[in-house]
């Protein structure tokens, strides 16, 4: 019975979404393919080559002692405090 419940949720979910783009504007349809199209990439980090390298500079600062970096409960004060 779950199944169905869900497969229900489903079938909602993808008739809504059909009949808001159906009636989208223009910007409205912009940025619903922006979203779809980003959410993809988001997964593919490691093909960015600009990022794996800012990534890479960063570890081998930290290794090297050029960044000392902060432990967990340094960065969770520092976080912390920000939010007051």
């Amino acid at each position: 019975m779950y199944k169905d419940v869900k497969r229900m949720d489903t079938v909602v979910i993808r008739t809504e979404l059909h009949d808001f783009i159906n009636h989208a504007d223009d910007k409205a349809l912009e940025a619903i393919y922006t979203v779809v199209n980003e959410s993809g990439k988001i997964h593919e980090w490691w093909k960015n080559k600009e990022l794996v390298a800012e990534l890479n500079r960063r570890y081998e600062d930290l290794k090297s002692g050029k960044d000392k970096g902060m432990t967990l409960e340094q960065a969770t004060t520092h976080l912390l405090n920000r939010l007051k």
